[in-house]
């Protein structure tokens, strides 16, 4: 009997690449795991009573917007100069009218996702005005590290949407960037996506952009873009973020109200405490779209993590941070709102160890609580500073693995395995058996970055870190990029919007 060849390590490369290819596009998930309720309904319900208690007797400022102050005066809160203070039950009450669960219309209609009930989706780091990658280091974005990073995310199997600025193109003037970020978006994607919302203007030039590419009517029917409306935690929003989200509700489109919560900083340095008042904060932003026109789509969104005592730098994947995350995705359940929450946060520098258990002790929880929308999934580093393609590729293995992990045991016959338990009987070996030779392939999940191979392969072909793999794949990965096409007279049309727009903004930052 011959001696089995042994695979030359160009073969080996060759099989270990293969495997590394990521799989095709994954729909979003519809998760078979019941969400985890870490809290009891006696905290949940403690945690509504003292937001409550913060609308009406501590209130929420609304700077600089006469319009929202004025809608909430006449909706029936009490309002003295630039505070609302909002009656017990009345936010809620408004919310009623606002949707449970809502889908996010993409060009491409295989790429719809919805928000809401058991669906997960999982969108991209965004934000950020560094980019790093191993070959050149740390460095202010441009719009060619956007449309990259827009590549990778229509490329990755388990990012379902686009999400927001991936990087800050910083090479445009910061009052006309958003015109470029929205046609990038458009562009070279036709996943779903959200919209610049810094200042009303800018809001209304992302709808704008959106009705030359599906048409003003359908997008009062049909939610296309996502707008973030953040809040000035504690206890504020300004005039700028509550006109971009006037602009959003009132076009149909949707918004997610996010108080940023660190704790210790813009919170307390308890979970219940920042819990209250981030309840309190979204209620109010919520309320508000109800107020622009009600039903329109809304969701329930936290960033949450704290603050080093030691320091004063944010810290994620703490324990506290998870509490939260759970937290946030019950309040929203009991809202009857789609929620947003988690991502693959941290704060490490380059995407070593501390990346990696941070941002699994802050993807995994998301999951496990039922978040709708998690945004920030991939590419995260440095508190958000940075986007790391390396990490990109890291995260984005990840939230693959999250996708199947959210199916659930497989319990058919195939996954009972009696038959495969019955052929090889007591003592023998599963290697070579039908069942197995029928179902090894996609058996298990198969990373796209991760070595099982031994130490002397591994030393053989180079040594490489879990980063230098990832390096390799984002490369692949751009240059197995396919376009998604565009029609061409859409494409002319945005074009021709944009020109005319940049014609008349100044390069100054403008509360427009």
């Amino acid at each position: 009997m011959s001696e089995p060849a042994i695979p030359t390590r160009r073969a080996r490369e060759s099989r270990r690449a293969r495997a590394r290819t990521p799989p095709a596009k994954y729909p979003y998930i519809r998760r078979r795991l019941p969400p985890v309720e870490l809290l009891s309904t006696e905290a949940i319900e403690i945690i509504e009573a003292n937001a409550e208690t913060i609308l009406e007797e501590i209130g929420i400022e609304l700077r600089r917007d006469p319009e929202s102050l004025c809608l909430w005066q006449r909706a029936g809160a009490d309002v003295r100069g630039e505070r609302v203070r909002i009656p017990r039950g009345l936010a809620r009450q408004l919310l009623a009218t606002a949707p449970s669960e809502f889908t996010l219309f993409a060009r491409n209609p295989a790429r719809n996702v919805l928000f809401g009930g058991d669906a997960t989706v999982f969108s991209p780091v965004g934000g950020p005005p560094f980019v790093s990658d191993i070959d050149r280091g740390r460095r202010y974005g441009t719009l060619e590290d956007l449309q990259n990073f827009i590549k990778l995310a229509q490329m990755a199997p388990a990012i379902h949407f686009s999400g927001g600025s991936m990087c800050e193109p910083m090479e445009i003037p910061p009052n006309k960037r958003h015109l470029d970020v929205q046609y990038a978006f458009f562009r070279y994607s036709d996943q779903g996506c959200e919209a610049t919302p810094e200042t009303a203007g800018h809001a209304s030039d992302a709808v704008a952009l959106a009705q030359v590419l599906f048409g003003a009517e359908y997008l009062e029917t049909h939610p296309v873009v996502l707008g973030n409306i953040n809040s000035n935690s504690p206890l504020v929003f300004d005039g700028r973020m509550l006109g971009a989200l006037r602009q959003f509700a009132s076009h149909n489109q949707g918004t997610i109200v996010v108080p940023a919560m660190l704790a210790g900083a813009m919170g307390p340095v308890t979970p219940a405490g920042c819990m209250a008042e981030l309840l309190a904060e979204a209620l109010c932003g919520m309320a508000l779209t109800q107020l622009v026109r009600p039903g329109a789509p809304v969701i329930l969104g936290s960033f949450v993590g704290a603050i080093s005592m030691r320091t004063g730098a944010p810290t994620f994947g703490t324990p506290e941070a998870t509490q939260m995350i759970f937290a946030t995705a019950q309040l929203a359940r009991r809202l009857g709102v789609p929620c947003r929450s988690g991502g693959s946060l941290c704060a490490a520098k380059t995407a070593d160890a501390q990346a990696g258990y941070e941002s699994a002790h802050t993807l995994l929880p998301t999951l496990l609580a039922g978040v709708n929308l998690v945004t920030h999934a991939a590419g995260w580093l440095e508190g958000g500073l940075v986007a790391s393609y390396e990490k990109f590729v890291m995260d984005a293995d990840q939230c693959a693995m999250m996708q199947s992990l959210a199916q659930g045991m497989d319990m058919s016959a195939r996954g009972q395995a009696l038959d495969a338990i019955r052929e090889v009987g007591p003592g023998n070996h599963f290697l070579g058996c039908a069942h197995t030779q029928e179902n090894f392939e996609t058996a298990f999940y198969q990373s796209t970055i991760a070595d099982y191979c031994s130490y002397e392969q591994w030393s053989e072909e180079g040594r490489l870190t879990a980063e230098q793999r990832a390096n390799r794949v984002w490369k692949r990965m751009l240059a197995e990029y396919q376009d998604p096409g565009i029609d061409p007279a859409r494409d002319e049309a945005m074009l021709d919007f944009i020109a005319r727009r940049k014609a008349v903004l100044t390069d100054d930052i403008t509360d427009e």
